[in-house]
C-alpha cells in the first residue's frame, strides 16, 4: 500500500472514529437531558404551609386556623365543583383540555398584543403553566422564566390528570390579601362552601387570580364587575348557562368585606391539631346537633352570667360507638378575660359527687350491699375529718339506692370505707381517670365527695362505657368485651381499632348487674325543694343521671345516660372562682336536660342482666341478708349478694306478758316472758331515723326491777344550768359575743353529739365544750352519747 492510500486509510478510521463518539456524546447528552427532564418537577409541587382545618362527619366546615405564614390556604379538596371548572376555563385556558400543557396559539397571541402594546399585557400562560409560575413563587415575567415554565408545564401534564391540574390551581390561586385558594376564598368572600357557590360567584372567583388586588373595598371594583360581567357573557355564548341565568348573575352584587370563618367548634380544633396535627381533619361531630347545644349553653349562660357564673361545657357521645357528636369546650360569648379560650372539656376540675354512682355499683358488684341496704347517716367524724349531707341534715340510716338519688355525702363515705379507699382509688384509675394520678392517701374520703379532679371527657365517657357494657350483655351471651370499654372518639377517618377481641367471662370493670342497679339508682335521683325537704326530679324520657357540685361552689356538673347517648355538662368559671347558687341540680342539669330534648328519644330502656341477678331473700326492714327473725322481702340483687353480712339490726327481745316492759331472766319467769323479734337500731342512728319515720318501734324500757344497774347519768351538763337565762356580752364593734357550753362525761373519749333545738351543731370528744352564739329566745340543748343517752336543757337568751 503506497503512503497516499495509507494516509487516506488513516483518515477515513479517525473520522468514524470521532463521529462514532460525537454519537455517543449526543446520545448521552440526550439520556441526561432526559433524566433533567423527568426529574425537573419537584414533588409535592407545593410545598407552603396550610392553614388547619376541621369538618363535620359530614364534611361541613365547623372552624379553621391561619396557616403559619399569615395565609388562608386550605388543604386541596378532594373535588372541584362544576361551575368553577367552567368558568376558570372558560377565562384563563379555553382550550385547557386540549393542549399538553402550553397553548401555542395563545403564546403567539400574547407576543402580538406585547408587541402592539409595547409592553406585557398578556403572558399566554395555560393554567398548568400558571401552577408552576405560583409553585416557582416567580416575581418577574421574562422570557427566561416563561421558557421554564413552558418545560415544567408539559412535564406537570405527564404526571397529573387534568383534574388534578385544575385541583393544584384552584388550592394555590391568590385570591387578595392572604386568601389562598378557591375554598378559603369562598368561605371568607361568601361564607359557604365552593360546591354551593352561584354562576355570578362562581365567575367572580375564576376572574379574581388575574387581579386579586380588585377584591378590597375602596379599590376600582368596577374592573372586577367588568371582568365578571365579561365571563358571564362568554359562558352564555358558550352555552354553559341560559339567558335569565345570565341576567340574574350579573344583578348580583360583589362580595364587601372579607367574613369570618365558620367557629362551631374551636377547642375541638385545638385539640384536634394538637393531638394529630392533620391539615384536614373529618370528625364525627353532627354539625345540627353541635349548633343546638352552642344555641343552649349560651342561652343558660346569659342567665347565669347574672351570677357572674360565665362558662360552660357539653359533651355528647353515641353510646354504641362512643363517637363524639357534639363538642362545646367553652360557650362563646364569655370573652377572653373570663377563659372562653379553656377547653373545659379536657379541663381536670373537682369531681364534687359526680363519682359516687361508681362506688355504688363497685360494692353491689362485690355483693357488701343490695340497693336497699340500710347505711348510718348521722353526724360523722372520722380522723379529724367531717363530711356534711348539703342540707345538712340526717336520716339516721337510708337505703344505699337513696343515698344516690339523694346525693348524700355522709353515707358515701361510710360506704367509701366500707368498700376500702385504696380498692376504689385503682379502680377508678383501670377506668382512665388519668388525672387521679397521686396515692390513695393524698385524697383520703373525700376521693368521692371532690377530693379529687377529673375532665368532663372522662366522666362523660365513663358513663358511656358503661351504658355500652350494659347494653352488649345480652348480644354476647352473657360474656364480655375488653373493647367495650375504650375512649372516645371524635376523628371520622381516623385508624379503625378492631373491636373484636376475645370475649371474657367476667367484666374487666364494671358488670352488667353492677351497671344496671346503678342506673336504676341514677333514674331515681331527688333533690332538695326550697323548704329542705327532697322531692324527685321529673322528667319526660328516662335517663339515668347524676350531679355533682365541688367545695366552694366552684364546679357544677350533670351527667347523663339513656340507651343511645350519653351527655355532660360542666358549668362554672373557668378560672375556679366559686359562686353561690352554683350546684349541679341547679346550674348544670337543666342544661342536661334541654340538651336530651334534642336528641332523638330512644324510646327503650336497658334490660335488666337477669343472667347476673338472682331473687334473694332479704330483711325488708334493713336490706341485708335476712335473719329467721326477719321480715323477709325477695329482690333481684347481684349474684355476689349471697355473702353479704346478715342483717345487724334485728334481735330476739324479752318482753313481759303486757308485752309494755323488756324483761330478763333475773327478774321474770322464762315461762311467763313474750319472746319477739325487734328492729333495733344504733342510739344515735335511731335519735335522728325516728323524727323521719313514725312507724318506728323504739325498743320497750327495761321493767323498774329489771334494771342492771342504777348508775347516775354518765353525762351532766356544766353550764348552762336548767331554765338559765344567759346575757351574751356585747363586744367593742358593738355585736353579741358568744358563750361557752361546757358538759361532763364520765367517759370522756366517748363521742357526743351537740343539738340546738333538734339542729345538730357539733360534735365533742374529750373536752366536751362549744362556743355557740343562740339568738335571743328560749333554746333546748341537747346532748346524744354514742351508746344513745341523752341529755337534754333548756335556757333562754335575753338582752
Amino acid at each position: 500500500m503506497d503512503l497516499k492510500s495509507l494516509l487516506n486509510c488513516f483518515k477515513n478510521t479517525l473520522m468514524n472514529h470521532l463521529q462514532h463518539k460525537q454519537k455517543q456524546t449526543l446520545l448521552l447528552l440526550l439520556t441526561l437531558a432526559l433524566l433533567a427532564y423527568l426529574c425537573c418537577l419537584p414533588k409535592p409541587l407545593f410545598n407552603t404551609p396550610l392553614s388547619q382545618v376541621l369538618e363535620s362527619e359530614s364534611g361541613e366546615l365547623l372552624g379553621a386556623r391561619i396557616a403559619e405564614d399569615g395565609q388562608w390556604r386550605f388543604p386541596a379538596s378532594d373535588s372541584i365543583p362544576e361551575k368553577f371548572k367552567i368558568a376558570i376555563t372558560q377565562f384563563e385556558d379555553r382550550r385547557f383540555y386540549q393542549h399538553w400543557g402550553v397553548d401555542i396559539r395563545a403564546l403567539f397571541r400574547a407576543a402580538r398584543q406585547n408587541l402592539q402594546a409595547e409592553r406585557i399585557v398578556s403572558g399566554g400562560s395555560t393554567l398548568s403553566m400558571q401552577n408552576i409560575r405560583l409553585a416557582r413563587q416567580a416575581k418577574r415575567r421574562t422570557l427566561w422564566n416563561k421558557l421554564i415554565e413552558i418545560i415544567l408545564a408539559t412535564r406537570l401534564e405527564w404526571r397529573h390528570t387534568k383534574t388534578e391540574i385544575l385541583g393544584l390551581y384552584a388550592a394555590n390561586a391568590p385570591f387578595g390579601g392572604n386568601v389562598v385558594g378557591l375554598e378559603a376564598a369562598a368561605w371568607r368572600y361568601f361564607g359557604k362552601s365552593p360546591h354551593l357557590l352561584s354562576w355570578s360567584e362562581a365567575a367572580t372567583l375564576a376572574v379574581l387570580p388575574n387581579s386579586p388586588a380588585l377584591i378590597h373595598p375602596g379599590r376600582n371594583r368596577d374592573a372586577l364587575l367588568q371582568k365578571r360581567n365579561r365571563l358571564l357573557d362568554r359562558l352564555l355564548e358558550v352555552q354553559a348557562l341560559d339567558s335569565l341565568t345570565c341576567e340574574l348573575a350579573k344583578a348580583e352584587a360583589l362580595p364587601e368585606r372579607p367574613l369570618p370563618l365558620p367557629r362551631f367548634a374551636p377547642h375541638l380544633l385545638d385539640k384536634a391539631m394538637k393531638e394529630y396535627g392533620h391539615d384536614r381533619l373529618r370528625t364525627t361531630l353532627d354539625i345540627n346537633l353541635q349548633t343546638k347545644v352552642n344555641t343552649i349553653l349560651k342561652h343558660h349562660q346569659s342567665i347565669l352570667r347574672q351570677n357572674h357564673i360565665h362558662n360552660a361545657a357539653a359533651l355528647v357521645l353515641d353510646v354504641e360507638t362512643g363517637k363524639v357528636l357534639a363538642y362545646i369546650g367553652n360557650v362563646q360569648g364569655a370573652g377572653a378575660a373570663q377563659g372562653e379560650q379553656v377547653d373545659v372539656i379536657s379541663a381536670p376540675r373537682s369531681t364534687g359527687s359526680i363519682l359516687k354512682p361508681l362506688l355504688y355499683a363497685a360494692m353491689l358488684q362485690e355483693g357488701s350491699i343490695v340497693p336497699n341496704s340500710l347505711i348510718p347517716d348521722i353526724p360523722t367524724l372520722i380522723q379529724n375529718y367531717q363530711p356534711e349531707n348539703f342540707n345538712k341534715k340526717y336520716d339516721g340510716v337510708v337505703p344505699a339506692k337513696r343515698a344516690i338519688a339523694r346525693s348524700l355525702n355522709i353515707p358515701i363515705v361510710r360506704m367509701l370505707q366500707l368498700h376500702g379507699l385504696e380498692k376504689f382509688h385503682y379502680q377508678l384509675q383501670q377506668m382512665d381517670f388519668k388525672t387521679i394520678n397521686k396515692p390513695p392517701h393524698h385524697y383520703g374520703l373525700t376521693l368521692v365527695l371532690g377530693g379529687a379532679e377529673a375532665t368532663l371527657e372522662q366522666v362523660t365517657n365513663t358513663y358511656a362505657n358503661m351504658a355500652r357494657t350494659l347494653l352488649h350483655f345480652a348480644d354476647q351471651s352473657g360474656e364480655y368485651n375488653p373493647y367495650d370499654f375504650r375512649a372516645m372518639q371524635y376523628v371520622a377517618a381516623g385508624k379503625k381499632v378492631s373491636t373484636q377481641k376475645k370475649l371474657l367471662k367476667n367484666a374487666p370493670q364494671f358488670d352488667a348487674a353492677a351497671v344496671y342497679q346503678a342506673f336504676e339508682a341514677m333514674g331515681d335521683v331527688e333533690r332538695p325543694n326550697s323548704e329542705g325537704e327532697w322531692e324527685a326530679f321529673s322528667s319526660r324520657r328516662r335517663i339515668a343521671w347524676k350531679t355533682g357540685t365541688s367545695f366552694g361552689f366552684r364546679d357544677a356538673w350533670a351527667v347523663g345516660v339513656d340507651t343511645r347517648y350519653a351527655v355532660g355538662v360542666w358549668v362554672g368559671n373557668a378560672d375556679g372562682e366559686g359562686r353561690p347558687g352554683l350546684i349541679g341540680v341547679q346550674a348544670a342539669a337543666p342544661i342536661l336536660f334541654d340538651i336530651f330534648k334534642e336528641l332523638p328519644n330512644a324510646n327503650t330502656w336497658f334490660e335488666p342482666p337477669y343472667d347476673e341477678l338472682l331473687q334473694l331473700p332479704i330483711c325488708k326492714q334493713s336490706g341485708y341478708r335476712a335473719l329467721p327473725i326477719c321480715e323477709v322481702d325477695t329482690i333481684w340483687a347481684h349474684r355476689q349478694a349471697v355473702n353479704m353480712k346478715a342483717c345487724p339490726y334485728h334481735q330476739e327481745i324479752h318482753l313481759d306478758a303486757s308485752r309494755t316492759w323488756r324483761v330478763h331472766s333475773g327478774c321474770e319467769a322464762p315461762h311467763r316472758m313474750e319472746h319477739t323479734a325487734w328492729f333495733v337500731l344504733p342510739p344515735v342512728q335511731e335519735y335522728y331515723y325516728r323524727f323521719k319515720n313514725p312507724a318506728y318501734r323504739v325498743l320497750p324500757p327495761l321493767r323498774n326491777d329489771c334494771a342492771l344497774d342504777m348508775q347516775q347519768a354518765p353525762m351532766q351538763l356544766i353550764y348552762p344550768k336548767a331554765f338559765a337565762q344567759i346575757r351574751l356580752p356585747i363586744d367593742l364593734d358593738g355585736e353579741r359575743s358568744s358563750s361557752i357550753f361546757q358538759a361532763a362525761h364520765r367517759t370522756p373519749e366517748t363521742e357526743v353529739y351537740w343539738h340546738l333545738d333538734s339542729e345538730y351543731i357539733g360534735t365533742t370528744q374529750h373536752f366536751h365544750e362549744l362556743s355557740l352564739q343562740p339568738d335571743l329566745g328560749r333554746h333546748t340543748l341537747t346532748l346524744v352519747d354514742a351508746e344513745g343517752n341523752r341529755l337534754e336543757q333548756r335556757f333562754e337568751i335575753v338582752e
